[in-house]
């Protein structure tokens, strides 16, 4: 996969600097919120039970109106009903949506965010998420934690505050020690914890970007060098021995094609499909000898002439997208699920 114009260089070098500490006047709450400053808070809300979690976002939530701060939660959708209930005489602008269908995918909630962010310029804002819950496979939790790293690169001179609510009980260990990597703050027991984050605070822990583990021996197989057809006949094939609706089987053709057309437009070898099945979802991939550059690539809306708009779209109809990325290669993974992975 090659890297775009606009990502031209090497991840470490388009990072820039990291983000800013709070600004003059910023005071952090028990909450996680803040009451001013001028750059990114990411806190990490690690709670025990329902009661803490929905004491600790309602009190979050009060806070941030009380003090003009636009407010957006991205929570499941019993937890939304009960905020909206319980907080929608307040005053003050306060936006809600369903983490489950926004956050299926996590490479769709950066955008989601700075939709949120550009309707409202110079001000101070406050989101509460939950990207995380035990429901969530184990290739999708990693998919989180880069993420949550990502928002630290994605946001970094951005006048927000981002609390990240995680079930410390019943979350797998890989999923909070992500959390603790990916924040610079913490909130355990309602308590502010050190900052432990790492020094390069986008960069993500090493294990969530190791290659991803091979395809299985019953995968079908296609090289591809000039033409996208062939690629386009076997994922219809495919897709038509498994469960998967027709609206979404055409998503998984256009995902691909997407993928494949990247590697015929930039770069010279051609690269290798590959797809299977299992009782959970259906799994297409790519590779080829292109690297993308930009970290962002894909989590950044773009327009329709530009490059790294084929990933975006991919990202916007895949319930979840891997990319690994080197100077000697890509591989771009995509899943379609049969059923629904919702938190509980």
């Amino acid at each position: 996969m090659p890297a775009t114009p606009d990502a031209s260089r090497a991840p470490q070098e388009a990072a820039g600097p990291g983000p800013a500490e709070a600004g003059p006047g910023a005071v952090t709450m028990a909450d996680g919120s803040d009451t001013g400053g001028a750059s990114l808070r990411h806190v990490a809300l690690f709670y025990r039970d329902q009661a803490e979690y929905r004491s600790r976002i309602l009190d979050s939530v009060r806070g941030a109106l009380a003090r003009g701060e636009p407010s957006y939660l991205m929570l499941p959708e019993a937890e939304v009903r009960l905020v909206d209930e319980q907080l929608g005489a307040e005053p003050g602008e306060l936006q809600c949506a369903d983490v489950a269908s926004i956050g299926r995918n996590p490479a769709r909630i950066i955008p989601d965010l700075q939709a949120f962010f550009d309707k409202h310029p110079g001000q101070r804002v406050h989101l509460i998420g939950q990207p995380a819950w035990p429901e969530r496979s184990a290739a999708e939790i990693c998919e989180i934690i880069r993420h949550e790293a990502l928002i630290n690169l994605a946001f970094s001179r951005t006048p927000a505050t981002i609390v990240c609510a995680y079930d410390a009980t019943r979350l797998e260990p890989s999923a909070i020690t992500g959390a603790h990597f990916t924040h610079r703050e913490h909130l355990g027991d309602g308590q502010p914890d050190a900052m432990t984050a790492p020094g390069v605070p986008w960069q993500f822990p090493p294990e969530c970007d190791e290659p991803l583990p091979p395809p299985p021996d019953t995968a079908q197989t296609l090289s591809y060098d000039t033409d996208l057809a062939p690629v386009r006949r076997l994922v219809e094939r495919h897709v038509r021995t498994t469960r998967l609706g027709d609206e979404r089987a055409s998503d998984l053709v256009l995902a691909a094609s997407e993928v494949a057309a990247n590697t015929l437009g930039h770069t010279k070898a051609g690269g290798t499909l590959q797809i299977w099945h299992d009782e959970h979802e259906i799994v297409c991939q790519a590779q080829d000898q292109g690297w993308i550059a930009d970290p962002l690539a894909g989590r950044i809306r773009r327009g329709p002439d530009s490059r790294g708009h084929g990933l975006f779209l991919v990202n916007h109809v895949c319930d979840l997208v891997e990319i690994r990325t080197t100077p000697t290669g890509t591989t771009v993974r995509m899943h379609m699920s049969f059923g629904d992975r919702t938190p509980a």
